[in-house]
């Protein structure tokens, strides 16, 4: 049966449109399938000014200094990148609703408090040298480490209440869901795959550091403008059919196929013959994290007049972390407010004026009462997004990576799969979307070259 290309790529995210120039660089013809009417997956730009800068995502938006491939590509596409703000104090809001100022990176907290914080924070990071992201299920110990739930841990190792709650928070920043929903291994992955606790919270010098001018939605339009008819959009993909000769995308005929879907998507994706026990086992234990990022636009950054970075953390919320997302032209002044896990869920039922109520009521006690009187008002709700259902990224729970970890990266037949939720470096991140893209497209060709074509 003739084929209608080399390979079929499901997904126009940064995984899916990397594995597209790759596999057209070595040589094959792709087709590249998108269910929504735009590139990018997770990643989505909204305009606050007439300016092509003038813009803020609604979705992904940051890259860290280590995240090498995401620079490359930005180098490669002619983009620059800014800083994200932090010039001035930060603010921390305690459970009582005191609100501080401080400088650095930790609150100015008790000295009790910020040495249970350290010692936690070390004893988190030596257990996640422990574990090669190549292979989490192979860490010494990690049937322990996997049986247990990042609250139960923090609930042994954490002894102050401040210092507990400080965990959380910075679960629900990274994750988006709560401490209870995540295998302790899970968690030393991630950390082992970006360098440590403090390089995924860190604003300079961690994963929060740079923005792209423009939007990071440039990254992917960038990837996607040499794709011409090779990108078809609008075309979500239903069934997938492996023979001897090839697969079947929906009518569409290839060699081979990369889904580069979050793996609870592609379990959404019917296949024939049916997927192998611990593959499909895997899609159906990694759910999306639940986030609802929103944003409150001014006329100008008024809380840099105050001597403020706009950085904040308040543990009653919601919103619980806050961050100056004015854009590069400074058009505007935005403070961005994520409701993460257990809020977002909550909150995810009620309308947009009930959240917007919400968090305003959040800034005006952080910032004072022009916070709570922005000229604009901007959301998006992931959880409910049709294409997204939930971001981060998956989420592995207690006894997924020991026992279907190997299913995650290994292909079916002619099956590859991509999405940063497979890389072992920056997984959860641009970085890894990237790596992902660039480690199914080797598969492809790697098949290609012993005689496949």
């Amino acid at each position: 049966m003739a084929h209608d290309c080399d390979a079929v790529i499901v997904g126009a995210g940064l995984s899916g449109l990397t594995a597209a120039r790759d596999l057209r660089r070595g040589g094959l013809d792709v087709r590249v399938l998108e269910a929504r009417d735009r590139v990018g997956g997770r990643i989505l730009p909204h305009p606050v000014g007439d300016g092509p800068q003038d813009v803020v995502e609604l979705g992904g938006q940051w890259v860290g200094p280590t995240q090498h491939r995401v620079h490359a590509l930005a180098t490669d596409l002619g983009l620059a990148t800014f800083a994200t703000h932090v010039a001035g104090e930060n603010l921390f809001e305690d459970a009582g609703g005191r609100v501080r100022r401080y400088r650095g990176t930790i609150p100015r907290l008790s000295p009790v408090v910020l040495a249970d914080y350290g010692q936690a924070a070390l004893r988190l990071d030596r257990l996640a040298r422990r574990v090669d992201p190549e292979a989490p299920w192979l860490a010494h110990r990690s049937a322990r480490l996997d049986e247990q739930t990042f609250a139960s841990w923090i609930r042994r190792s954490v002894a102050t209440p401040t210092a507990r709650a400080a965990f959380e928070v910075g679960c629900r920043a990274v994750f988006s869901v709560e401490p209870a929903d995540l295998s302790l291994l899970h968690v030393c992955f991630y950390l082992s795959s970006a360098g440590g606790w403090d390089a995924l919270l860190d604003t300079e010098g961690g994963a929060q550091q740079d923005r792209i001018v423009g939007g990071s939605h440039l990254l992917a339009t960038g990837l996607a403008q040499h794709l011409g008819d090779r990108l078809e959009l609008d075309r979500p993909v239903r069934r997938i059919v492996q023979d001897a000769g090839g697969v079947d995308v929906d009518g569409l005929r290839a060699r081979r196929v990369v889904v580069a879907v979050p793996p609870t998507l592609a379990g959404r994706i019917a296949y024939d013959p049916p997927l192998p026990a611990a593959r499909d086992q895997l899609t159906q234990r990694v759910p999306m994290g639940s986030v609802i990022k929103t944003m409150a636009v001014y006329d100008r950054p008024f809380w840099r007049e105050r001597g403020l970075s706009g950085q904040a953390t308040s543990l009653p919320g919601p919103g619980q972390v806050v961050f100056d997302n004015t854009p590069s032209s400074g058009a505007v002044g935005v403070l961005l407010a994520f409701l993460e896990g257990r809020e977002a869920r909550e909150l995810s039922s009620a309308g947009e004026g009930e959240r917007r109520t919400a968090v305003l009521g959040t800034l005006a006690r952080l910032f004072g009462p022009e916070a709570g009187r922005p000229v604009d008002w901007v959301e998006h709700d992931w959880t409910a997004d049709r294409w997204s259902r939930g971001a981060y990224a998956g989420v592995m729970g207690p006894g997924t990576w020991t026992a279907h970890g190997p299913a995650l990266r290994a292909p079916v037949g002619r099956l590859h799969w991509a999405g940063t939720e497979t890389a072992t470096r920056w997984a959860g991140y641009f970085d890894g979307a990237i790596q992902s893209g660039e480690r199914a497209a080797a598969e492809v060709l790697a098949a290609a070259g012993e005689g496949e074509r």
